[in-house]
């Protein structure tokens, strides 16, 4: 059994709200229990849309909640840097690797070319998808040209530590971008060359990600990565149930809750209760209780119900607690 490796890789293009924390969450969980080691990885590839003093604002609500990482872009360790800008070198070593193998290709077309190829494909009432309009005649690729991974269509058929066997038939498969004309990689290949090279057993991520599994699952074929265990926990739900939650049905900063008075025993309690319980019909966690207790297998496949007027309940509850210790 290799060493337990799990991360959390946020993007810094805003405040942590509740669905995000709940993502460092989990992985750190799975890695305090097995003894492993847990990962902080700033993923920042989309620089247009990155927000200044994010990292020092997600490192910030982390370290109220006690959720703190062993590696990270201020923890240095064998598998650095930890932050993807900073990576730049590697992405494009791997990308020319898929070159050479005949598994990528400089996709140069306009996005009015690429618009009217898509046009084409609803005039035909078809799927748009990118394999059945590939260039006949790619030039040779280089930086600053943007770089499409080669798929090759295939059924398959995996299974996902949260949802169960999973299987998708070859229609989920399709090129994608690798490599924009900045230079920068995108997320679908950045975070897998990213989790080999740190040797990532466990990605553990929102629910929204388990659509591109396929497309994941032939890049790793082609780059012949041993896969990683795969878990999608399911979104957090906003309070009517209809609905992922969005910040307009309350997904306030994690460091707002912070400056209302809420403590922080409270809120780690309430998020790792969103949507895992322990088979039992207890409800107040103590940091050691979650991390000896947490089992992904137990987290329910449905979403779970934002409830404020629950943690208003646990946070009263720790504050008595606290009281009656001292």
């Amino acid at each position: 059994m290799k060493p337990v490796r799990t991360r959390f890789a946020p993007s810094p293009t805003g405040f942590l709200h509740v669905g995000n924390v709940r993502a460092a969450l989990f992985p750190w969980l799975v890695a305090r229990q097995a003894g492993g080691t847990f990962i902080l990885r700033v993923e920042d590839t989309d620089q247009a849309r990155e927000v200044a003093g994010a990292v020092e604002y997600m490192r910030d609500t982390l370290m109220w909640l006690g959720i703190d990482w062993d590696e990270g872009p201020d923890k240095p360790g064998n598998f650095g840097p930890y932050t993807q800008s900073e990576r730049k070198a590697i992405y494009l070593e791997w990308a020319q690797r898929l070159v050479e193998s005949g598994a990528a290709y400089a996709d140069i077309r306009t996005p009015a070319e690429l618009d009217a190829l898509r046009a084409d494909a609803r005039a035909n009432k078809k799927p748009f998808l990118a394999r059945e309009y590939r260039p006949e005649n790619p030039p040779t690729w280089q930086p600053g040209m943007p770089l499409r991974f080669k798929s090759t269509p295939k059924v398959y058929q995996w299974n996902d530590a949260i949802m169960g066997t999973l299987s998708a038939g070859e229609e989920a498969v399709d090129d994608f971008i690798l490599v924009k004309s900045d230079g920068l990689p995108t997320y679908n290949f950045a975070h897998i060359i990213d989790d080999n090279a740190m040797e990532i057993t466990h990605v553990i991520r929102g629910l929204e990600y388990i659509s591109s599994m396929p497309k994941y699952l032939n890049l790793y074929e082609a780059l012949g990565f041993d896969q990683p265990i795969f878990a999608h926990a399911p979104h957090i739900m906003a309070p009517d149930g209809k609905k992922k939650l969005s910040k307009r049905d309350g997904a306030k900063s994690i460091l707002q809750y912070r400056d209302e008075g809420f403590l922080p025993e409270a809120m780690l309690n309430f998020l790792a209760s969103l949507g895992w319980n322990d088979g039992t019909e207890q409800e107040i966690f103590t940091r050691d209780e979650l991390v000896s207790k947490f089992d992904l297998g137990r987290v329910q496949k449905s979403g779970a119900v934002f409830d404020e007027r629950r943690l208003l309940w646990l946070n009263g509850s720790w504050i008595r607690s606290l009281d009656d210790a001292t």
